[in-house]
């Protein structure tokens, strides 16, 4: 079988060091489908011109090419099988024309919860969307979508053997919809320490919480990437997840990230059928179901009941499960695979 793996216009490299969701999606599906036998180009300018050495890298776009050209003959004779691409490409009429040209399927993973696509974009066989949650097969019904856990990697990021740490550790970008200020009240009644990774994204969310998250317990670490970033996940005692009440979450990757390192999480979510409850079971981790209602402090004090189930867990079976439910490999050949 041979592969493209398109990437898109943006600010993140192909793949990112650190933040950068669907760009680490796309980079763990080459990684998957080579892992499975497959033959892998990545398609597009935006991959590091690093891979080169050991990748097939061709610097081109669907959407930027002319419909008779050479640069469209020479893509439909190179015979592909299946190109993997961001969530909006298929609802694009120009990446959509030239992928009609090329005879060959097309599959991507909904990374947003509000993207409309077009009504024609997914027929379920040749063009497939997976989704990770109940919640967002539910928003996405109209698109035949397929469920899937997203697996999510950057470069150097191999997990070490797991073992049990100390430290809590909240990852993620940091702004209101992510709500890290509910981990750290959590921790803060458990007095335990907690890490803050990740890139601030709004400055006057942590301003409002300036008191808590300037407390003594919290650490502030900035944005990681690399074996730093996996380093600070798998020293942690347990990883601690957290959203805001009306927020979807699409298709988060520290639920790989943290199991695959062997780190329990600890979940706090607003209703049933979300990402944490497809990614996580009792051996990997807990989750506090909420109602929106309620407080943040109650919502804490619910989360802080979760963590310490989630210390209790085997940091040697979270990795081993890790490793399976979120294999590079296995994500590739279920994304592959058309339905019978």
């Amino acid at each position: 079988m041979l592969v493209g793996v398109c990437d898109f216009p943006g600010s993140y490299a192909f793949p990112p060091a650190g933040y950068g969701g669907i760009e680490r999606w796309l980079w763990a599906v080459a990684v998957g489908a080579r892992a499975a036998g497959a033959d892998v180009h990545l398609l597009g300018p935006g991959w590091l011109t690093d891979l080169e050495h050991d990748w097939v890298r061709k610097p081109v776009r669907l959407e930027d090419i002319s419909t008779g050209s050479l640069a469209e003959r020479e893509l439909r004779d190179t015979g592909y099988d299946l190109l993997v691409v961001g969530h909006e490409y298929p609802s694009l009429p120009a990446w959509t024309r030239t992928w009609n040209e090329l005879d060959c399927d097309v599959a991507t993973f909904q990374h947003s919860p509000v993207f409309q696509h077009t009504a024609t974009a997914f027929d379920g066989q040749r063009s497939r969307l997976y989704c990770y949650s109940p919640e967002m097969i539910e928003r996405y019904a109209d698109h035949r979508p397929i469920p899937e856990l997203a697996v999510h990697l950057g470069l150097d990021e191999e997990e070490p053997p797991a073992t049990a740490g100390t430290d809590l550790v909240w990852l993620g970008r940091i702004d209101e919809e992510k709500a890290p200020h509910i981990a750290v009240r959590a921790a803060q009644i458990l007095g335990r320490r907690i890490r803050i990774v990740g890139p601030v994204f709004d400055e006057a969310y942590v301003r409002r919480h300036e008191r808590l998250f300037s407390a003594d317990h919290v650490k502030w670490i900035g944005e990681l990437g690399g074996p730093a970033k996996t380093a600070a996940i798998a020293e942690a005692s347990v990883f601690v997840y957290t959203y805001a009440r009306p927020y979807v979450e699409a298709g988060a990757a520290v639920f790989g990230e943290s199991l695959r390192a062997g780190t329990p999480m600890a979940a706090l979510t607003w209703r049933e059928g979300t990402c944490a409850h497809a990614a996580l079971c009792d051996e990997t981790g807990a989750v506090a179901v909420v109602d929106p209602r309620e407080e943040d402090e109650t919502a804490a004090r619910r989360l802080a009941d979760a963590i310490e189930q989630a210390e209790s867990l085997d940091h040697q079976r979270v990795q081993a499960i890790g490793m399976q439910r979120f294999d590079p490999a296995r994500h590739f050949q279920a994304m592959s695979a058309r339905s019978c």
